[in-house]
């Protein structure tokens, strides 16, 4: 990019840094969407308020009207948002307000998606790290917008977290076994041993992707909660190509709305729904696989096969290790970059395991009780899981959880329709470890969890009578998935482990991936204003967590975008 473009993304920093500054939670844009007019116009209509379209929205609105529409609330309406404590309650909440939405994958695996400004970054375990220098090439991304714009997202919202005994004794657990060099505290994604950032602050207070708003011009940018939109709006008459010029929501008493372009040609609609959202609403849209659509009753617009093709879920294998002393409560700060593509992560001291077992209990009573799927996992072994976990616990949070992920994956499913409300979870296929490398990957990163287990380092919080074979007949005895489980004890193979016991990291991505549904600016192939801008164009997820990467995205596209529309010259 030449010097016009710095010159001109060098005049939009100075306006977002000085000129307008609403601070969180006291937006004045943001409002329900029971207050918004029938119809209304605008340059820019963003679809998702979540980790790619605040920061989207808060950037175009420097030099255009703009439109973000979020179906669900705010997150500084929810104090369990706010505490690094709370994660676990935020993430597993069921209610039909809860910032996340639950779903279960046709693999058997439970899962959740955002349902909240700020998306994925109000409900995750808050890790913050860069993708790979490699990562950005091979996607054919600008490195200096790049880096300025993950500068622009970490002012906001990024901290150094204070390493405390668990996370420390893990760290050292790493080295011991291996995963060198020790890189210290960077947001760099290099191979080693590292500690990373977190979107909480020293405060343990979340700052999530809604923070990026304060950006944001308070006169150019409006912003509807609680609006689920349905349709995107194609016109045909006169044009080469369907172009989309308005969307139909609905607010949370029912209410009709209808939002339109404004007149012009580089006015667009913005999808930043994620992985499941943005897919989903392209197919209602008259966007998609035409015999999907024909299916379901649905006017095809463009006959796009590769729509909700490419899910991909990077899957979590780990142990639970029940503490001989107490834990701090930690979310993911340490991590190890594996040579062999796994990262090793952990966590302590939540508040996670006796719910999080009860509750799967329940759920897997029922599945069991409605299919004739074999299982080891019975409800009384399941009971004994519970039972020996609280014994552990005994009234205080003395446990800590050893993670690892794979890269990728390579493994991939799809995404089908299953009713015409976009407020419904479709149907999600992730095909878990379908592809042998992914298995090879897990079994890596298991070994090396085993490796750490016995290191020195974590001695001293191991109960010395509990071995680390019972560590992996706990895992196996609890219900962490619907999946049939087999042979439990010393005979279970690494690889069997990692199939029934797989989980999800929830950084799900692909479905409207570049090359296939999008082109390389973003835009949907096949109409015109349109584009995409989330996690649902990645082929892999990028780096050990995708959120950092997910609010670069939307801050270099906001800024690309706004170039092109003004070609000023200076």
């Amino acid at each position: 990019m030449g010097l016009q473009f710095w010159r001109f993304a060098a005049i939009i920093f100075l306006f977002h840094g000085f000129c307008f500054a609403e601070k969180a939670p006291s937006y004045t844009f943001v409002k329900d969407a029971t207050s918004a007019p029938l119809i209304s116009y605008y340059d820019y209509i963003i679809v998702g308020g979540g980790t790619s379209g605040c920061p989207l929205a808060a950037t175009l609105s420097q030099n255009a009207t703009v439109l973000l529409l979020e179906k669900g609330g705010s997150p500084y309406e929810n104090p369990n948002i706010t505490d690094t404590g709370n994660f676990a309650t935020t993430l597993l909440d069921p209610s039909p307000t809860s910032p996340s939405q639950q779903f279960i994958s046709e693999d058997g695996v439970y899962n959740a998606r955002a349902r909240v400004l700020g998306g994925g970054s109000v409900i995750n375990a808050g890790f913050y790290t860069r993708a790979s220098l490699r990562y950005v090439r091979e996607v054919g991304w600008t490195e200096s917008l790049v880096n300025s714009s993950y500068e622009w997202v970490e002012k906001k919202v990024a901290h150094e977290p204070p390493m405390l005994q668990w996370q420390s004794a893990v760290r050292d657990g790493l080295l011991e076994a291996g995963v060198l060099p020790y890189n210290g505290f960077t947001y760099d994604h290099i191979y080693g041993t590292k500690v990373s950032g977190t979107i909480f602050d020293e405060d343990g207070h979340r700052h999530s992707a809604a923070d990026l708003l304060e950006y944001a011009d308070p006169e150019k940018l409006t912003v509807y909660l609680r609006a689920v939109v349905q349709r995107i709006k194609f016109t045909e008459t006169g044009r080469a190509k369907p172009t989309a010029h308005c969307v139909t929501f609905y607010d949370h008493v029912g209410a009709r709305h209808r939002a339109c372009l404004n007149n012009g040609g580089k006015n667009e609609i913005i999808l930043s729904a994620g992985a499941i959202g943005s897919p989903q609403l392209l197919m209602l849209s008259g966007v998609g696989p035409a015999n999907e659509l024909r299916k379901r009753g649905i006017r095809v617009v463009v006959d796009q096969p590769n729509v909700g093709q490419g899910m991909s879920d990077n899957p979590m294998n780990a142990l639970f290790v029940p503490s001989a002393r107490p834990v701090e409560v930690s979310l993911i700060q340490v991590v190890g970059i594996t040579r062999f593509d796994s990262y090793i992560e952990t966590a302590s001291g939540l508040s996670l395991a006796p719910s999080w077992a009860q509750g799967l209990t329940r759920d897997y009573s029922s599945f069991l009780n409605k299919t004739d799927i074999p299982s080891l996992v019975t409800p009384e072994t399941v009971a004994e899981a519970v039972e020996t976990v609280n014994s552990y616990l005994n009234g205080t949070i003395r446990a800590g959880v050893i993670l690892e992920k794979i890269m990728g994956p390579r493994s991939t499913g799809h995404l089908r329709l299953l009713t015409l409300d976009a407020d419904d979870n479709p149907s999600v296929t992730f095909n878990y470890f379908q592809e042998p490398e992914d298995l090879v990957r897990c079994v890596q990163g298991m070994r090396t969890i085993i490796d750490v287990l016995n290191s020195r380092a974590l001695s001293k919080f191991r109960y010395p009578d509990v071995s680390v074979q019972e560590l992996i007949d706990l895992m196996v005895n609890i219900p962490t998935n619907l999946r049939p489980r087999h042979v439990v004890g010393a005979s279970i193979s690494l690889e069997q482990f990692c199939r029934d016991t797989v989980m999800t990291i929830w950084h799900y991505h692909g479905g409207c991936q570049v090359d296939r549904v999008v082109d390389r600016d973003y835009k949907v192939l096949g109409v015109d204003g349109l584009r995409v801008i989330d996690g649902s164009t990645f082929y892999n997820s990028p780096g050990t967590n995708p959120q950092a990467t997910c609010m670069m995205l939307g801050r270099y596209m906001g800024l690309r975008i706004l170039h092109d529309r003004d070609r000023i010259s200076f």
